[in-house]
């Protein structure tokens, strides 16, 4: 019985993973839109938590004064299902301030500490909970939801990741040059493949989409063809 519980759950899941750059949250929100499935962006919740941790002056390798500062914070998404997600901590909107390049650097570092990943792992479960949820980040088809029936992993050539990435940054009115984007993402991903806890590996039975020079609607497409073919077993 329990077996089944987890199928019949699982297939209201879909998991994205990937580096950054790869085009993740961008297919992310418009796959939940098509389906009309609440986003989840695990990314941004460490980004928060990293927030927070600057905001305190808190040093994000100190366990304990993370595992104190996770205990008493509130992280939630606003916003309808399918529709743009706003994330909420300690009640104020931080959407725009966590993309900032500090705090995405700090969120990988804060991510590899054992109560950080707990407690965020915990939330994001109680929000899969509910069902219908495309849950993208770097590990929600490994540790966070292994049992989701649609999993994915999206890459793209560094270069290509790079640009993207440096368009994102510019469009939100960072000063910003490619060749340090480039050098991040690359020190970020090494950082993120070879920590302990979660790495930053594609799920044995995730299916890998190269997105290098397709748009996210190409992608989008590709994964649907996926999820048909598997509703239609």
């Amino acid at each position: 019985m329990k077996r089944r519980r987890e199928k019949e759950e699982g297939a209201e899941i879909i998991t994205i993973d990937g580096p950054a750059g790869a085009g993740k949250s961008t297919v992310g929100k418009m796959l939940a839109r098509r389906l009309k499935y609440l986003y989840l962006d695990t990314g941004a919740m460490y980004r928060a938590v990293a927030l927070c941790a600057k905001q305190e002056g808190i040093d994000p390798v100190d366990e304990v004064a993370l595992d104190r500062l996770c205990q008493k914070l509130r992280i939630f998404f606003r916003g309808e299902d399918g529709e743009e997600q706003r994330i909420i901590c300690q009640g104020e909107d931080v959407t725009e301030k966590i993309r900032e390049p500090e705090i995405g650097w700090m969120a990988s570092t804060v991510s590899m500490k054992r109560p950080v990943r707990q407690a965020m792992v915990r939330l994001q479960r109680e929000i899969g909970a509910k069902g219908k949820v495309v849950a993208e980040g770097r590990d929600t088809g490994t540790v966070v939801f292994p049992s989701a029936k649609y999993k994915f992993f999206l890459n793209a050539e560094p270069g290509e990741r790079a640009r993207r990435r440096h368009r994102e940054l510019v469009s939100k009115g960072l000063s910003v040059n490619l060749e340090g984007v480039e050098r991040e993402m690359k020190e970020r991903d090494e950082q993120d493949s070879l920590r302990e806890l979660a790495p930053l590996r594609p799920a044995p039975d995730a299916q890998a989409i190269d997105s290098t020079g397709l748009t996210p609607e190409d992608v989008v497409q590709k994964i649907l063809e996926v999820i048909k073919k598997g509703s239609q077993r």
